[in-house]
């Protein structure tokens, strides 16, 4: 049996180390194949998930929450292109690669998709022949809603929008003319609403694409069903402006930064701060203004137009012997008009000439008196007319004004020479009041005031107030992620090929033995069979008493005196009984 056991492996052990593998998987029981096998696919498999994983490009959103019909057709655009995709857990989004994502959405909108959902001007582009007036109109309609739709889904605040617009059919009667109207649904993100001023934008932006469409016949609801283009801002109705109030922060704030501008080089940063309140007069008002002086200084008066007259009248005496023929009315002068003057009566005079004694001379008309009857009726009129001083002032007030100024500056205690903090000097504190004064623009008369205090800064301990735990840092907590996952591929990877792989190898892969050694494992088997055979068999009753004597020598050789004392209590025991 020893030589067929030396035998069997010298005649089957080969010298090639893939040969020796071959015989020693050969060799192997049926679940330690299965064993190796297992763990050869398993370290396979992490190394083929790690690399792809490592590898996998980032993906991000191309699109999400979109209609059907524009899913299905950036998909077919995706494929034409080349373009791998996938979509999320819910389905609601397609993710590409991250790299690409803007390029993707830039070659997506030149085809004017997504298209929202709405149909747009492109409905016009396939007319057909012969349609009809409605169907065009109809059509149009529908466009121009598809069209507003998708300017009003690019506000940020909106996710999707919907149109109805009401135009009534033209008339040519003006007492049946309806105005249009439109009714917009609005699909807001969440957690987001809209302000007023985007409320207004967004009547105003339907308004102006229909004709004869007023803001205030565009209604504008949201998701819930609830109004929201009547919403009253309480400020508004306060007669508050949010605009002023804004207007009001930006005055503060730039004076607030001139003064900081000033002082930071004097002060140094964080010695000083600064608060301004502006009191701004918003009120408008025009005033009309008609002031008459009057014109009476000799240089400076001035007529407008002067107008004199004067007349005369006589009664001439009666004439002649009283009765009928007296009494009858002259007869008409038959001596022409330019009759030679008479001799002694003279020219007429003129206006300005002195008077004539015997004579009269009134408007114009000189006579004897003896010639002129009596009474004597004479009137002059004289009007002059002078400029008006007249001034007219139109006056609107600006809006806008600064009523009155206030600021109010903190100054820190400035170090010595020694580093301890020490109160400024008054001169400094003036000084600083002047620049203030000069940053600001004080003005005395409409009341401004400056006030700079001098004090000790309380020491603010940030160290501890703001600091995230370690554990509740995201970074940390998204690093230790990262770390714990390839920790975990290690182990694994690490269990296989120590525990699994390279015991398996190692036995599979060890070299022959040589004949001496052979010989010796042999005559070492036959020495261990021996010895178990011995053990195996039971003793006899001479082999058990020469096991006791050898234990009773080594046990006296040990110990000497122990034995005396156990022989001694043999004795003793012997001699009492």
């Amino acid at each position: 049996m020893a030589a067929t056991g030396i035998e069997t492996p010298t005649a089957t052990a080969p010298g090639n180390p893939l040969d020796r593998v071959r015989h020693a998987f050969g060799q192997l029981s049926n679940q330690q194949k299965i064993l190796l096998m297992g763990a050869i696919a398993a370290l396979i498999a992490i190394f083929v998930a790690t690399s792809t994983w490592l590898k996998r490009p980032d993906q991000r959103v191309l699109f999400s929450n979109i209609s059907e019909r524009d899913g299905g057709a950036i998909i077919a655009v995706l494929d034409q292109m080349n373009i791998p995709y996938q979509f999320n857990d819910s389905g609601s989004a397609i993710l590409i690669s991250g790299d690409r994502v803007h390029e993707v959405r830039l070659r997506l909108a030149t085809q004017g998709l997504p298209r929202g959902g709405n149909v747009g001007f492109e409905l016009l582009e396939n007319q057909k022949f012969g349609v009809s007036q409605f169907a065009e109109q109809i059509n149009y309609q529908r466009g121009l809603e598809g069209e507003l739709s998708r300017t009003i889904q690019s506000i940020g605040a909106v996710q999707a929008a919907r149109i109805h617009l009401a135009i009534p059919k033209p008339t040519v009667f003006v007492r049946e003319e309806q105005k249009p109207s439109a009714s917009v649904l609005l699909n807001l993100y969440a957690g987001r609403s809209l302000e007023p001023a985007q409320i207004a934008g967004i009547q105003n932006l339907v308004a102006a694409s229909v004709p004869n469409l007023a803001p205030e016949s565009v209604t504008l609801i949201d998701q819930s069903g609830a109004v929201i283009s009547r919403v009253k801002n309480p400020l508004t109705q306060a007669g508050l402006d949010p605009t002023q109030m804004k207007y009001v922060r930006e005055i503060e704030a730039a004076a607030i930064q001139r003064v900081d501008d000033i002082l930071s080089p004097v002060l140094g940063e964080g010695n000083f701060r600064v608060q301004v309140a502006a009191d701004i007069d918003f009120s408008t008002s025009e005033q009309t203004a008609e002031t008459f002086r009057p014109n009476t200084t000799p240089p400076d008066i001035s007529v407008r137009s002067q107008q004199t007259s004067e007349s005369a009248s006589t009664m001439p005496s009666a004439q002649g012997v009283p009765g009928a023929l007296s009494n009858q009315p002259p007869v008409p002068a038959t001596a022409p008009l330019t009759q030679p003057p008479v001799p002694g009566a003279g020219a007429p005079a003129a206006p300005d000439a002195p008077p004539v004694p015997g004579r009269i001379n009134a408007a114009g008309v000189q006579a004897p008196i003896a010639n002129v009857g009596q009474p004597i009726n004479t009137r002059k009129d004289s009007t002059l007319n002078y400029e008006v001083d007249r001034t007219i002032r139109h006056t609107k007030q600006t809006v806008g004004i600064v009523r009155r100024l206030t600021a109010a500056v903190v100054v820190n205690h400035r170090k010595d020479a020694k580093g301890v903090l020490r109160p400024l000097g008054d001169p400094e504190l003036r000084q600083i009041n002047d620049l203030v004064k000069e940053a600001v623009g004080f003005n005395q008369e409409r009341g401004d005031s400056v006030s700079v205090a001098n004090t000790l800064f309380t020491a603010v301990d940030k160290s501890g107030a703001a600091e995230i735990p370690l554990w509740k840092d995201p970074e940390v907590l998204t690093f230790s992620r990262d770390i714990f996952k390839y920790l975990l591929i290690a182990l694994i990877v690490a269990y296989l090929l120590f525990k699994v792989i390279f015991p398996l190898v190692r036995n599979t892969i060890s070299p022959p033995p040589s004949r001496e050694d052979e010989a010796s494992a042999v005559a070492g088997a036959d020495e261990e069979e021996k010895e178990e055979e011995e053990e195996e068999r039971e003793p006899t009753a001479a082999e058990l008493l020469e096991q006791k004597l050898a234990q009773a020598r080594e046990l006296a050789q040990q110990d000497p005196k122990a034995v005396a004392n156990i022989i001694k209590g043999w004795m003793g025991a012997n001699d009492g009984g």
